[in-house]
């Protein structure tokens, strides 16, 4: 019983862990002289464009979306890497198996 109740801690305590390195992760996606920058959260820290961008507003608003969403996939990808030794490590009956490669 108190084993499981540690094993609870511990895996609290490594998501805790994690979701600090996710924070303090920084991710670049750049799309025709946009660039945005995500932390591993998901949350979008800033976005660049190359001078004279503007004058296409249309095209500009484009490149941030398409940048932005580049961001995401990027910071979901790497935040899935980095849970998976966390989530190997519960037992969770109602998800399905992970295949094997």
């Amino acid at each position: 019983m108190f084993d499981k109740i540690k094993d609870v801690y511990q895996l609290q305590k490594m998501a805790k862990e994690l979701k600090k390195e996710l924070k303090n992760t920084h991710i670049e996606a750049e799309v025709d002289g946009v660039i945005v920058i995500v932390d591993g959260e998901q949350e979008v820290i800033s976005i660049t464009w190359a001078e004279g961008a503007e004058s296409n507003p249309k095209k500009l608003q484009e490149n941030i979306v398409k940048a932005s969403n580049k961001g995401i996939k990027k910071a979901q990808q790497i935040a899935a890497e980095k849970m998976k030794p966390l989530m190997s490590g519960m037992n969770m009956p109602n998800l399905p198996a992970e295949e094997k490669k």
